[in-house]
């Protein structure tokens, strides 16, 4: 009987999903953390010299293609299941510099499909960074920009300055819409919460001046924010709510991965538990389903390529360096994605 259960949900369960969306365009909106994505090339300036051939970790330029070529694999993938295209909107953390980026759209799963890149030069003292991929060809990039987030402190009688990486504004269009992507990477968990509480506040202050200058714009922020959907940088400094009846003027920000982080799913393992700091969060507007975009679902894309198959870590995410040790690899992150639907008025 349960082998008939789980046939007929096979089965059954393409065409259940291809009847919800067949009068609706789909659109993924994705996030991924590249875990250390280097070129093999000194920056000036930045302290990158572990990822050098000569390094610490021999990052050679076999060792750099082979990422390339798993990372742009899996960008091409996400969604298209459901979407059957690759996203027309890709987020990324832990970059190194537009080099590595221009090199990733114009390996062979990507290099047909369009991509262009937003990106703005942060002040990550080992030079990482945030970036956003876009299909040009879907989505008209009207502006770029970025902040800094900068916490002025005192320390035994020293005044001094915490700089973690910026914050990237990309102001779109999108089937006639106007629509904002944040991309974020906040400060790391060796850092206080209180940083990361910054992050969320200054987050929060973007996407408010974006919404007053644009009384029409819809807002979507995502990035690995280092806090789960309950930690106070989410709920207190971005005021991001998980249950969409308690969205109003007031708190506008919709987090679908909330409900997901109280099941005890997880985009990243430490010490036998899982954290979900890689999330993507939705102005209220996309709760609406009327004739514009609109927010449909939420998904952890833990495919089977991007975990381990055995030992300790089995089910954790496949890194490209585990223990110090080139392990070839993907990430120390799952992917994730969002799914936007519009009525397809084509179909009638």
């Amino acid at each position: 009987m349960k082998r008939l259960s789980i046939l007929l949900i096979t089965f059954i369960l393409p065409f259940a999903l291809e009847a919800q969306t067949n009068n609706y365009k789909v659109f993924g909106v994705a996030f991924y953390n590249m875990e250390n994505l280097f070129d093999t090339l000194h920056d000036a300036g930045k302290n990158d010299y572990d990822f050098l051939p000569e390094g610490s970790y021999k990052w050679t330029g076999k060792r750099y293609w082979e990422k390339q070529n798993n990372m742009a694999n899996i960008i091409a993938k996400l969604g298209k299941e459901v979407t059957k295209q690759a996203p027309i909107v890709v987020g990324l953390s832990e970059i190194e510099n537009r080099n590595v980026l221009e090199d990733l759209i114009e390996m062979p799963a990507l290099k047909d499909l369009n991509y262009g890149i937003c990106h703005i030069e942060g002040p990550d003292s080992r030079g990482v960074d945030v970036a956003l991929l876009y299909r040009k060809d879907l989505v008209d990039i009207k502006k770029v920009s970025a902040r800094d987030l900068k916490i002025q402190k005192t320390y035994a009688g020293d005044n001094w300055e915490f700089k973690s990486r910026n914050q990237l504004i990309v102001e779109s269009k999108i089937e006639g819409e106007d629509v904002a992507f944040l991309v974020n990477h906040w400060p790391s968990r060796r850092a206080e919460s209180r940083y990361r509480e910054e992050a969320g506040k200054l987050n929060r202050s973007i996407m408010d001046s974006l919404r007053t200058e644009h009384p029409n714009m819809k807002c979507i922020t995502m990035g690995d924010l280092n806090d789960d959907p309950t930690n106070k940088s989410l709920t207190k400094g971005l005021a991001a709510v998980g249950d969409a009846s308690k969205l109003s003027e007031k708190n506008y920000l919709y987090n679908p991965f909330y409900k997901m982080y109280k099941r005890g799913l997880g985009t990243l393992a430490y010490r036998d538990s899982w954290n979900l700091f890689d999330q993507i969060i939705v102005s209220k507007e996309f709760k609406k389903k009327d004739q514009n975009l609109f927010f449909w679902k939420a998904e952890i894309c833990n495919y089977p390529e991007l975990k381990n198959t055995e030992g300790r870590y089995k089910g954790y995410p496949y890194r490209t360096y585990a223990g110090g040790n080139y392990a070839g690899g993907y990430s120390d992150h799952f992917p994730v994605i969002i799914y936007l639907l519009k009525q397809d008025n084509s179909s009638k």
